[in-house]
């Protein structure tokens, strides 16, 4: 039995000094949804942001679904822009899910792409999960 690798999704990680509420708002607009948005007791608030695939179902395609998500990010006006740009942390978090197939896989990020998320002040993590230990096991057929 063999378990495929495979790209899980990409979020959005933001931390900043201050309440991310309106930004989240600007997101969620743009069909950019909160996983979470939270206040820690240092007065800090963090927020995790996904794609909402169900609006326009970019799939299981990395560099679709971080170009819609910088479109959304592109289009802020200057208010949540400032916002934006005040967060210590901007980062797109890509998730995989490890398996034993293909022999080799990998992702593309163009450099238009790459370029867009230097331009809006965004870093990059890249996060791997151990396969799903329930997940129904590719047969090879």
């Amino acid at each position: 039995m063999t378990t495929p690798i495979r790209y899980i999704n990409t979020d959005l990680d933001l931390v900043a000094s201050y309440d991310l509420g309106a930004l989240a708002r600007a997101l969620e607009a743009r069909d950019v949804f909160a996983l979470h948005v939270t206040s820690g007791d240092d007065g800090s608030c963090s927020a995790r942001f996904e794609l909402n695939t169900f609006a326009d179902d970019p799939g299981d395609n990395l560099e679709q679904t971080i170009s819609k998500i910088l479109d959304a990010i592109e289009s802020f006006d200057v208010s949540i822009q400032s916002l934006w740009l005040g967060c210590s942390l901007r980062e797109f978090d890509i998730g995989y899910e490890c398996g034993t197939e293909p022999w080799a896989f990998n992702n593309e990020l163009t450099n238009h792409t790459l370029l867009r998320m230097a331009r809006v002040g965004t870093s990059l993590r890249i996060t791997l999960y151990p396969p799903t230990p329930n997940a129904a096991p590719s047969t090879g057929a």
